[in-house]
């Protein structure tokens, strides 16, 4: 789905960047070139004259110049603004890439929701990664624990709960004999059957989809063989290759959410509730004949929250992104039907059915007699072993940390995999060492999983302090639950503004690059790395230079491309698991 108010923005936004980019460097009118030149001349004395290497030379013979020194030639400001050189690189790697995020997938019902889903993917692409992996992880666990169980409806249970990863979904606890109701009851077997088929729609390849990623592979591609085969002149320009890297991530992020297909259209996933919750049964106390839910009251067994309490701002929307907020509570969700399947099919192998009858073998021998699955309300709880009030085995749901511990290490993975390739590309770009390009790259990374940090923190704090409603954590004390409840409102809110702002940074830092706003003697000095003292500034590069820094680049590009083909080989072994047989 595309965002409208996300697409409207930025081209406005960028054409403000530009004028202003443009209007301050015209101003500039620094030549590096023609300092050095006269540098070498004697203008400005026999002092700070350097090597490549940063050595002191005969200034005559100086292809380098110090840093006091750069500033006293040339002056504190960037070089003149070079309208070809920005046009040509914001176009070829920057430009695919912000089209790019237009086939990331979406569907909350607000716009803002969807803009701040896409600010959180641009200011952390750890956290998109982390996400991605762990929606893939989270459903072949699931297929895992319904592998070996033979009872109806098994096969549409995996799909339907790995399904509803994307929305805030809750067991109604109130009557113990909804869920087990749901499991055991023939007549439920429509709403498993309803419930699969509504969710079956895709947000999968597309024509859009598939060419926006062809043309950004194609475009990367390209750019990375002219940098290899340009001339030393061209090599002096502003180069792209750290951004094409450093934005590598949303390629394979991308490809992954395509291939995973998730449920996230938040009206569509309401619309499938609201419908087959209509033909929802329900056991009786009275009889073994069931009844419409509908019929009764307004609870039903599995249902969307709908709360708008500031705790659970992240749950309840259904962009992707936002699955790593619910990985808790859908772990705990999906465990409970799990367990009612389990006791089900155990007590089926045994030949036990849900009334006091004797059992009804079936003209098929595989098949379980719809005559075995039905009984009173007691019936189906006992047959379930489902008893909501007492303490639950698992509080977070079984394996989860080890999930999120293998999503987490991809995700940080490919972050530091894709930027790393860019800190290697600019870092070894002359003057060797950290000057503000890298540190731009280091800062985006670093803050990028500083989100991440933030708001899988604020997950755990948050399940942990609205849990206390379940009788998960009653053993904790009230103060506890409402200081945990505000640090993760705290920390989540904190995590969006740092994803805002990592976003601008990010724009800036490219268009800075682009505009050459970065041609300045603090910057080409790598004055950050090396110190004021020992900075110096290259201006002429050698045969030397530009084979080392090739080679740099020749690595730089395996990182990145290798960082970003390894993840996306991982989910494929992941993606796909075996579903369990119907019966």
């Amino acid at each position: 789905m595309l965002i409208v108010l996300y697409i409207e923005t930025l081209p406005r936004v960028t054409l403000v960047l530009v004028v202003l980019l443009f209007t301050a460097s015209s101003l500039a009118s620094t030549d590096f070139h023609q300092c050095l030149q006269s540098f070498k001349n004697g203008t400005y004395g026999f002092e700070g004259g350097r090597d490549n290497r940063g050595k002191e030379v005969n200034v005559s013979d100086a292809t380098a110049i110090s840093y006091e020194m750069c500033v006293i030639a040339c002056g504190p400001g960037q070089e003149a603004f070079n309208w070809p050189a920005f046009s040509q690189e914001f176009g070829s790697w920057l430009l695919p890439w912000l089209a790019l995020i237009s086939q990331l997938p979406f569907g909350a019902n607000e716009k803002l929701d969807n803009l701040i889903s896409v600010l959180l993917a641009v200011g952390s692409p750890t956290l998109a990664a982390y996400s991605a992996m762990l929606t893939v992880l989270n459903s072949r666990w699931v297929a895992g624990l319904f592998h070996k169980l033979k009872y109806p409806n098994v096969q549409s249970a995996v799909r339907i709960l790995s399904s509803l990863q994307q929305g805030p979904v809750r067991i109604d606890r109130s009557d113990p004999s909804l869920l087990p109701s749901l499991v055991v009851l023939p007549q439920n077997d429509q709403w498993w059957k309803g419930m699969r088929k509504r969710l079956e729609y895709t947000h999968t390849w597309t024509v859009s989809a598939a060419t926006s990623i062809a043309w950004v592979f194609i475009a990367y591609i390209f750019t990375v063989i002219d940098s290899f085969t340009g001339s030393i002149e061209q090599l002096l320009e502003v180069n792209g290759q750290g951004v094409g890297s450093v934005w590598l991530w949303l390629l394979p992020v991308v490809i992954s959410w395509l291939q995973i297909s998730p449920k996230c259209d938040s009206k569509r996933l309401e619309e499938a509730f609201e419908e087959t919750n209509m033909t929802a049964y329900v056991a009786t106390s009275e009889s073994t004949q069931p009844v419409l839910a509908s019929s009764r009251d307004g609870h039903r067994a599995i249902y969307l929250e709908h709360g708008d309490g500031p705790l659970n701002t992240n749950e309840i929307c259904t962009a992707p992104i936002f699955n790593y907020s619910r990985v808790f509570s859908w772990a705990v969700m999906t465990e409970e039907v799990v367990d009612c399947f389990r006791q089900a099919s155990k007590r089926a192998r045994n030949f036990r059915p849900v009334g006091e009858g004797q059992w009804v073998q079936d003209d098929h021998y595989d098949r379980i007699s719809k005559a075995n699955r039905t009984g009173t309300a007691i019936q189906a709880q006992e047959y379930c072993q489902y008893y909501p009030t007492i303490q639950r085995k698992y509080r977070w749901g079984s394996g989860v940390w080890s999930r999120i511990f293998v999503a987490s290490s991809m995700a940080l993975f490919l972050q530091w995999g894709t930027t790393g390739a860019a800190l290697v590309i600019v870092m070894a770009t002359p003057t060797k060492g950290l000057g503000c390009r890298s540190a731009a790259y280091l800062t985006y990374a670093s803050i990028s999983t500083l989100i991440w940090g933030l708001l899988l923190i604020s997950t755990v704090l948050a399940h942990y302090s609205g849990a206390g409603e379940t009788m998960m954590f009653t053993n904790r004390k009230s103060h506890d639950l409402r200081i945990a409840a505000n640090l993760s409102i705290a920390f989540r809110r904190f995590g969006t503004v740092l994803a805002s702002f990592n976003t601008l940074a990010i724009l800036l830092t490219n268009l800075f690059q682009f505009s050459g706003f970065f041609d300045r003697c603090y910057c080409d000095s790598s004055v950050m790395g090396l110190g004021a003292k020992f900075a110096y500034n290259v201006i002429d590069f050698t045969e030397d230079d530009v084979s080392a820094m090739r080679q740099a680049w020749i690595w730089g590009v395996i990182l990145a491309v290798g960082s970003a083909t390894a993840f996306v080989a991982v989910l494929n072994l992941l993606i796909n698991p075996s579903q369990p047989e119907e019966d």
